[in-house]
């Protein structure tokens, strides 16, 4: 009943801060929307109006994806560090986020006019970062952990270096400018097309990995604990990771390389929670979730009309509520 109790409290706290977030979210910004008036247009009022423009077409489909990629991000986050059992593991572990950045760029330099093609080539790089981590495990002929972190560092180097290159040759007054907008991450651009394809690319997996959940706490005892208990580690270990890489890939191709967010977000569920069984995945969404909220409302607060990177935001936010966490857990130890 205890832990049932701490396990309501934390989802309780989680999810009505993210409600409280949306209600702000959906109202500040460069043209503000009042209470008032959203909800005289979403019963139907002021069609053809700017708020109702603003509202449907910018608004909610920028507040929406901040909701995906920051439970996406939070999800794989705590999906790493269960299942390599390190607390420093998160979703650049398999050098997706790099892979999705060298994709974006190759198709900046390369000409790419529009938006999806962007988007098409920061996915498919992604996902090739991740085939290539599996194919060295796989050369290497050892399926453990650390093959896996250390094949997951080797991609996201080479992934770095490629786009250092791109850099080097890009135009400075164009492409350069439009490829480091794009590593720094931003929810500005975001628009109903651009949502629902990452939508469908995010929930599903989503879904997939907390029926699995099960599977993955057994395969966080180890290896060994695993065959004792009937389940393959292998085939499991890549088939997790194939479905977070699916979700970061999908939210990198969208909004850019949003950091902190899948390292931060693990840890604070943990620490509101106590285990890693349970909610924990779902709260680590949640709380990923509400990071990437806040940090956009930063973003488009605080900039004197401007925007600065989501990942400063992420940064400044983030720091402060798990130093506050882990004071408090200290001081209940103390006491």
């Amino acid at each position: 009943m205890k832990r049932f109790g701490r396990s309501g409290k934390a989802l309780g706290i989680a999810a009505v801060l993210m409600a409280a977030l949306v209600l702000v979210s959906v109202q500040v910004g460069s043209f503000p929307l009042s209470s008032n008036e959203i909800w005289d247009i979403l019963a139907g009022g002021r069609k053809g109006t700017t708020q109702a423009q603003v509202l449907w077409t910018l608004r909610l489909p920028r507040v929406w994806m901040g909701l995906l990629a920051g439970g996406a991000l939070g999800l794989a986050g705590g999906v790493y560090q269960t299942l390599f059992g390190n607390p420093l593991a998160s979703p650049d572990l398999t050098g997706v986020a790099s892979g999705a950045s060298l994709g974006a760029a190759c198709a900046i330099v390369l000409g790419a006019g529009t938006s999806a093609q962007i988007m098409g080539g920061a996915f498919l790089m992604g996902m090739a970062s991740l085939v290539l981590v599996l194919a060295l495990v796989r050369w290497a002929g050892l399926e453990r952990t650390g093959t896996y972190i250390l094949a997951g560092v080797i991609i996201s180097s080479a992934a770095d270096a490629g786009l250092m290159v791109l850099k080097t040759v890009a135009d400075p007054e164009g492409e350069l400018a439009a490829i480091e907008f794009w590593t720094m991450g931003s929810l500005a651009a975001m628009t109903a097309d651009k949502v629902w394809p990452a939508a469908a690319v995010i929930l599903i997996p989503a879904l997939l990995i907390f029926l699995f959940r099960q599977r993955l706490l057994i395969l966080s005892m180890g290896e060994e604990s695993a065959r004792t208990m009937g389940l393959a580690p292998g085939p499991w270990r890549s088939l997790l990771l194939g479905l977070t890489t699916l979700m970061v890939a999908a939210v990198v191709s969208v909004a850019g390389v949003v950091a902190f967010v899948g390292l931060i977000a693990p840890h604070i569920a943990f620490l509101l929670l106590g285990r890693r069984g349970g909610p924990y995945l779902p709260l680590c969404a949640l709380v990923g979730g509400d990071i990437l909220l806040a940090a956009d409302l930063l973003a488009r607060s605080l900039a004197g009309g401007g925007e600065l990177p989501l990942s400063i935001w992420t940064v400044c936010f983030g720091v402060p509520v798990l130093l506050a966490l882990l004071v408090g857990q200290r001081g209940g130890r103390d006491g």
